[in-house]
């Protein structure tokens, strides 16, 4: 399939920027219906950042989500720095550890970058993933069609094969409920490369707020909060050994 998308004009990001800071007050002036959302009754939630970001920027969601009563997590791992085959065992061992503690399976949120990981974990190990919730993930042509695409093209870096690379991977169907968020307003990447055409079972939702914005919008709280009511059930879990054994399949 050939995509014929734009990677989002760079003369663009200033208007992002401060479009995404009118979030923070709209989030205050509609806490009070966000605060009445279901509960979570305890069941695990883990928050993974976008590219360049850590889990600094999505202290808000994971706070909101606790006091919804969900056991959020950060991912722990710093700053994400995009090296995929190197983050994706370290995810895993943190989600099952999580899944492990509270007997039940993982719910899966993913900013950009950190949707198209929480993906791949769940084409791996399905066992462990209850649902997952992409916000503004580029899942067709990985950073082909972002803002940075330029910049990375000037590092030498060859875009055109790891949208090859994406592509073979979303060949590889897995059937975990996924909850993709996408705004056209996003001036970091490309809406249209948001649409998921590879997941099985695959739900997208509209929103108008910005890149920056997805993790301060009080829309996208409370889509969230509603996705991740459904109900969750207790999962038998392999032994540790045993999911230590197993791991990530190879991704050649």
């Amino acid at each position: 399939m050939t995509n014929r998308f734009e990677p989002p004009a760079p003369s663009r990001l200033l208007s992002e920027t401060l479009l995404g800071l009118i979030e923070l007050p709209r989030l205050l002036l509609r806490f009070p219906e966000l605060a009445m959302q279901p509960r979570g009754q305890g069941r695990p939630v883990l928050i993974l950042p976008g590219y360049g970001a850590g889990d600094g920027s999505t202290t808000l969601l994971k706070s909101y989500l606790r006091l919804l009563g969900y056991r959020a997590r950060g991912w722990g791992l710093g700053r994400n720095r995009g090296v995929s085959s190197e983050l994706l065992p370290r995810i895993l061992k943190g989600a099952s550890s999580l899944a492990r503690r509270t007997n039940h399976k993982v719910s899966l949120i993913g900013w950009s970058f950190g949707g198209y990981l929480a993906r791949e974990l769940a084409r791996e190990r399905a066992d462990l993933i209850s649902q997952i919730i992409t916000l503004g993930t580029p899942v067709v042509g990985g950073p082909k069609y972002t803002v940075v695409a330029e910049m990375l093209v000037r590092r030498g870096i060859d875009v055109d094969a790891i949208a090859a690379e994406v592509e073979r991977r979303n060949q590889i169907s897995f059937t975990t409920p996924v909850t993709a968020i996408y705004s056209r307003q996003d001036a970091v990447v490309a809406w249209k490369a948001c649409i998921d055409r590879h997941a099985a079972n695959v739900e997208h939702v509209e929103v108008r707020t910005t890149h920056f914005g997805f993790g301060f919008s009080p829309e996208v709280y409370k889509i969230i909060a509603n996705r991740l009511a459904v109900a969750h059930v207790p999962v038998e879990l392999p032994a540790q050994a045993e999911i230590a054994a197993t791991g990530l399949q190879k991704m050649d």
